[in-house]
């Protein structure tokens, strides 16, 4: 195949050309003279699962041929079996096992990292130490790095890694995969220098980042029949620029120092490197605008000496559009109307980019007119049903049971999801409105049995939710191998439900066979896990299935596609999309190294963080290249103003000094463009004009108003008649919140509580009238009622700040009048005549003086109304006075009020008296008919928001009001209702 010389072979594709298609088009060339049983003695390594599918794909659209043999560069371990290297060491196994160091470690100093960060800290030292084998580089050589003028975080860090001896030195039967791939490499170099393989050995694909596969390509290339095939060459850069690259600290970020170090490894020149085929690069000078624009740093210099050289600078950019969007969400959908056309018009698109939000907004923006992207990473399977369903329950252990916890978990689509779903999920509807009308925030074993009662339950449902929701949280340790028994148990039982046993459709379905995959893998190594807590285990879960992707199971539309940044080295497309082009996003910020800094990795040999970056450069040097392309970025994210990628500014700045060439008139024309595109997007979220709501004033029927009010819904009546309407007419009450919260409502009920439960018991013995017997029942009161520990706190320190103050004042109006038991929370009643109308009432407290008068008092937790306020809005104090005197309260009978109180209960303790002189209870009485009688007329409307106290209160019924659509400066709009 190749003719015989001593040096080493080195071939390459330019960026622009599909490498694949090029790959089998110059197999198929250099063998059209020779027999067809000559291919199948070529070797060809590709470096890719994905890459081998397209070049079998190609080979197989014909003519029919026989077929090199194709094989992975990770297919290496099969001949490791095969010349009897040890097996490799499970990577599950080896991170629980260094799980166990590191949380050694971290108790020992527990300032070197979070506890929740004990999964990161394993994977990434299980990374330094995969990157150490792959680099050869020994643990010997890292104890010998200078950290002397370094942090002492670098020195404990430095020690730490000597784990890895240990570690090492536990499995003299087993080698880690990386491990056990550079020592085939080295047999396999061996073996060759003493009997080279005379077939031909080609390697395509690979760029040679990481040390093992570098050797190996290096000694491939040496063969006597073998070649390097290179992705992406820039066949354009000067001599000069490739010999700069020398300096990794200063170039390794360049896209092309990794070709350039396996070129001065193999001792040859940029010349040496000779084209695989034939194929041409779509723009050539589109190729050597972006060269000069990706020259390493500094470029100020190359860009004004070579600058002026660059021609045809209109055709190099007549096919680029550069979107420069305000946000995420117009840059997806400016993309994804690009893609819609591409769809239309039968192109092949494809859009590249590691930002998998902005792929999750273009598949949404895309699925409006049912598009569904063929997305090559697919669903992280943390974020699939089965993996949120078990990330759920592993929760269960790790705190004690919560209202919106129960919730999630019975509504998943996997709970229960057996037979008898129907009434499971109708069930769950009544529960959760129970719990969130009357709690408790944290249901126990018992709050969930006793559900049942005096309901149509499914038989056994109640007690299924109590056995395996309830009580599940475990404190303390156990093995790993309980925990991973309890959670498949209790998940099983969970997802089969109460009706059925087995495990529902949790393991169905591909993300379901996913999971079992991970979760049996886990379970297989579960020896090696030790003891953890439960926090712990649903870390360590969470972080196995982030490492699992899933597929969509729907048929994807074949030619819109979206990839990862690799694919660019994979396929082709009529249409490339580079987008989320900001600098923390492409390239991607370089991971923190806890274990080794920048210098410290460089002089042990160790790949720079840069590399990472020089790889991405590569690949968008590759994709930029592409017959039609669009670059897109977002200038503000939903934080900040965002920072343009580092290789868009290089190719923006080019082309604007270069305005004698066009270069400024192109850039202009890229942005034309792109402003085209965006102008169009817009225009999909921009709503269909609509004239405003009025504000409403409906006024129904006199007999369908509401013939009964409480006396707190009368300041309401007077301030927003419209909630009154929706509540009494309409019957639409706000639905409680789920996640109960110590409010400012539930102070209030609970100091209520704990008042009244304090004078019953004073009253059954008055010695208890003291501060220390006040604090005391406050604190076993709220110990009862309150759930939440710093709330709980809170009321009570609140409560001792007025205690002193509060039982001095009690003396006082103790002396006034007498409280009884009967005249605690009473409730009472009474008729407006002649309207057929009630007016309802639950005073706080009554006592009763020695000549019968009645003192009304009404606890405040906030700040007790004044007076003014009490005459034009507040008048829940004035009506109860009036109501008393009517004989409402049925203990007490018809009797005079002398003295009527607000009580606010936050110190120092304030008494404002309701302002019985100036609104006597008759006249309170009269002007209560007045107001009620008026909404008997029928052209009475009940207006949104009448007299408010203020502009910023929110209503529960202004949504349903469309206040904002309308102001208090808009009259309201009168309805007639049938």
């Amino acid at each position: 195949m190749f003719k015989d010389t001593p040096a080493p072979r080195l071939f390459a594709v330019p960026c622009g050309v599909d490498f694949p298609k090029a790959l089998v088009e110059g197999l198929i060339q250099r063998f059209e003279a020779q027999p067809p049983e000559a291919m199948a003695r070529v070797e060809l390594i590709l470096n890719t699962e994905r890459m081998m599918r397209r070049v079998r794909q190609l080979f197989d659209a014909g003519p029919a041929r026989l077929l090199p043999r194709l094989s992975l560069l990770g297919g290496l371990s099969e001949r490791a079996s095969l010349r009897g290297l040890p097996p490799p060491l499970p990577p599950l196994r080896r991170r629980l096992e260094l799980s166990q160091l590191i949380a050694k470690l971290l108790d020992a100093q527990p300032d070197l990292a979070a506890r929740s960060s004990l999964y990161d800290l394993s994977d990434s030292l299980a990374a330094l130490i995969d990157e150490m084998q792959g680099e050869g580089v020994t643990t010997d050589q890292i104890r010998s790095l200078d950290v002397s003028d370094m942090s002492g975080h670098w020195a404990r860090a430095q020690a730490f890694i000597g784990i890895a001896d240990d570690f090492i030195d536990l499995h003299g039967d087993q080698m880690d995969v990386q491990a056990r791939q550079r020592q085939l490499v080295l047999d396999l170099i061996e073996d060759w220098k003493i009997a080279p393989p005379q077939h031909p050995v080609i390697l395509a694909g690979s760029t040679g980042s990481r040390g093992t596969t570098l050797m190996l390509m290096e000694a491939i290339a040496r063969l006597p029949q073998g070649a390097i095939v290179l992705p992406g060459f820039d066949f354009d850069q000067p001599d000069h620029v490739w010999d700069g690259l020398d300096d990794a600290l200063v170039a390794e970020d360049h896209p092309q120092y990794r070709f350039h170090k396996m070129m001065r490894d193999l001792e040859m020149t940029p010349r040496d490197v000779r084209p695989w085929g034939p194929a041409e690069p779509v723009s050539p000078a589109r190729n050597r605008l972006v060269s000069l624009a990706l020259r390493p740093a500094p470029v100020t210099d190359a860009w004004m000496s070579e600058g002026p050289e660059l021609r045809d600078l209109d055709q190099a950019t007549e096919a680029l559009t550069l979107i420069e969007a305000d946000s995420p969400r117009a840059e997806a959908l400016a993309i994804a109307l690009r893609l819609r056309q591409a769809a239309e018009e039968g192109q092949t698109a494809a859009l590249i980019t590691p930002d998998r939000m902005l792929t999750r907004q273009v598949s949404a923006a895309l699925d409006r007119w049912n598009i569904l992207p063929d997305d090559s990473a697919g669903l992280p399977l943390q974020l699939s049903p089965p993996g949120r369903f078990l990330r759920h329950v592993a929760d269960l252990f790790c705190r004690p049971l919560a209202a919106d916890m129960l919730l999630t978990l019975l509504k998943h689509p996997l709970t229960h999801d057996g037979a008898g779903r129907g009434p499971h999920l109708r069930q769950t509807r009544e529960l959760e409105l129970k719990l969130r009308r009357y709690g408790p925030p944290f249901p126990n074993a018992e709050d969930l049995q006793t559900f049942e009662l005096g309901r149509d339950l499914s038989e056994g449902w109640a007690p299924w939710l109590a056995t395996h929701f309830a009580g599940q949280q475990i404190e303390g340790t156990l093995p790993l191998t309980d925990w991973v028994s309890n959670l498949r148990i209790l998940a099983e039982a969970i997802a089969a439900g109460s009706q059925a046993t087995g495990a529902g459709t949790l393991w169905d379905q591909k993300a379901g066979r996913s999971a079992r995959e991970i979760f049996e893998e886990l379970e297989t190594q579960t020896p090696y896990g030790g003891e953890m807590t439960a926090r712990d285990f649903a870390d360590l879960l969470g972080a196995l299935l982030s490492q699992g992707e899933v597929r969509d199971r729907d048929a994807p539309y074949g030619s819109i596609m979206i990839w990862g940044t690799l694919e660019a080295r994979v396929q082709g497309a009529d249409l490339v999309i580079l987008g989320g082009l900001n600098e923390g996003s492409w390239p991607e910020a370089a991971s923190p190294d806890p274990w080794l800094n920048r210098k410290l990795r460089h002089e042990a040999g160790l790949l720079l963080p840069e590399r990472r970056i020089g790889l991405a450069a590569h690949d968008f040097q590759q994709a930029i290249a592409a017959p039609e392309v669009w670059l897109t970025r977002a200038t503000r994210t939903e934080e900040a103003d965002s920072v343009p990628s580092r290789w868009i500014n290089r190719l923006t700045n080019l082309l604007s000094g270069l305005p004698e060439q066009g270069g400024r008139a192109a850039l202009e024309a890229m942005r034309e463009r792109g402003k085209t595109w965006l102008e169009w997007a817009s225009v999909l979220d921009e709503p269909t004009p609509l004239a405003p709501a009025p504000r409403p004033s409906p006024r129904p029927p006199v007999a369908s108003r509401p013939r009964k009010l409480s006396v707190t819904e009368i300041p309401r009546l007077i301030r927003d008649p419209y909630a009154i309407y929706a509540k009494h007419v309409l019957r639409l009450r706000p639905l409680d919140d789920l996640v109960q919260e110590p409010d400012a409502r539930l102070r209030g009920t609970v100091i209520h509580a704990v008042l009244e439960d304090f004078m019953k018991a004073v009253g059954e013995d008055p010695s208890r009238l003291n501060a220390d017997d006040f604090v005391e029942h406050s604190r076993r009161s709220l110990e009862e009622h309150v759930p939440w520990p710093l709330a709980r706190t809170l009321w009570l320190t609140r409560l001792q700040q007025v205690a002193d103050d509060f039982v001095a004042g009690e003396h006082e109006r103790q002396k006034r009048a007498k409280p009884s038991k009967a005249g605690l929370e009473v409730s009472g009643s009474a008729r407006l005549s002649p309207l057929d109308f009630d007016i309802t009432c639950k005073a706080d407290r009554i006592d009763v003086d020695a000549l019968g008068g009645l003192h009304l008092y009404d606890y405040k937790t906030g700040k007790p109304p004044s007076a003014d306020q009490q005459k034009a809005f507040e008048k829940q104090l004035l009506i109860e006075a009036a109501m008393a005197e009517q004989g409402a309260f049925e203990p007490f009978g018809a009797a005079r009020v002398e003295r009527a109180l607000f009580l606010g209960m936050k110190a120092p303790i304030a008494e404002v008296a309701a302002p019985l002189t100036d609104e006597p209870p008759t006249k309170v009485w009269t002007e209560l008919k007045k107001l009620v009688g008026a909404y008997f007329e029928a052209e009475q409307g009940y207006s949104s928001r009448r007299m408010m106290h203020q502009d910023a209160h929110v209503g529960d019924y202004d949504h349903l009001a469309r206040y904002g659509e309308w102001d208090r400066s808009t009259d309201p709009t009168p309805e007639d209702l049938t």
